[in-house]
């Protein structure tokens, strides 16, 4: 078993240099175990809006291409994953978590968890929303309805599998992903890659296609104001 603790700025907000090192350590896994943990009270509150609103068409190009790498290869990762989701799980934070195969979350009432990027007036890449749709039970009202929920509703929603009391969310995790490590290894992968590889075959070319669409949107001066006026709160 291997713990990746989300450690990044405010609350392990995703910038370059934690995609950068959660890619590593996921690939220096090799098929162990794998269990997510947020450092101090949350587990990613999303990207790093400081970094998005510094950068041009090409920076951003390469953040977006970054984030999916870290997704896509977290979801067919060949061994268990488990996400301790034990706070904030919003937005990129809480794709995530998705993508882990089982998520225990904490209790904590003033915990927020939820894909809130419609609000923000930004679009899904077209195979994490497809991801999504396997992995949330209810993903139009999460989707469509873009609100950040407490854990109780975020377990009825499907965002969540399973709630633990704060104090004990990490060792339940840890539980459940003994008990996956002790499956058979083999089986374990073929089963998870036969699931998975439909949800995350990527249309290159669309995502090329939607990736020059959204880039302008991802860089306006609009989307940096209302960054800006979020950072300022």
């Amino acid at each position: 078993m291997k713990r990746i603790v989300i450690e990044g700025p405010g609350k392990n907000a995703l910038g370059t240099d934690l995609m950068v090192r959660l890619r590593e350590e996921v690939a220096a896994g090799a098929g162990e175990g794998l269990l997510f943990v947020g450092s101090g009270d949350a587990f990613s509150a999303g990207l790093d809006l400081k970094e998005v609103a510094s950068l041009d068409l090409d920076g951003m190009d390469r953040f977006l291409r970054r984030l999916q790498d870290l997704l896509l290869e977290l979801y067919l990762y060949p061994g268990p994953t488990v996400a301790c989701v034990n706070g904030h799980a919003i937005a990129g934070g809480c794709l995530v978590a998705l993508v882990c195969d089982h998520r225990v979350g904490a209790r904590n009432p003033r915990a927020r968890i939820g894909l809130n990027e419609v609000a923000l007036g930004l679009r899904f890449p077209p195979v994490l929303l497809q991801i999504a749709a396997a992995r949330v039970t209810r993903v139009e009202e999460v989707v469509l309805g873009s609100k950040l929920h407490d854990p109780e509703s975020a377990l009825r929603l499907g965002l969540l599998d399973e709630l633990a009391d704060d104090a004990a969310a990490l060792e339940r995790a840890e539980q459940v992903l003994k008990y996956l490590e002790s499956l058979p290894r083999e089986a374990y992968a073929a089963a998870k890659r036969d699931l998975r590889a439909r949800h995350a075959a990527m249309d290159h070319e669309a995502n090329r296609a939607f990736l020059e669409e959204v880039l302008p949107v991802w860089t306006s001066d609009e989307l940096k104001a209302r960054i800006l006026k979020m950072l300022q709160r």
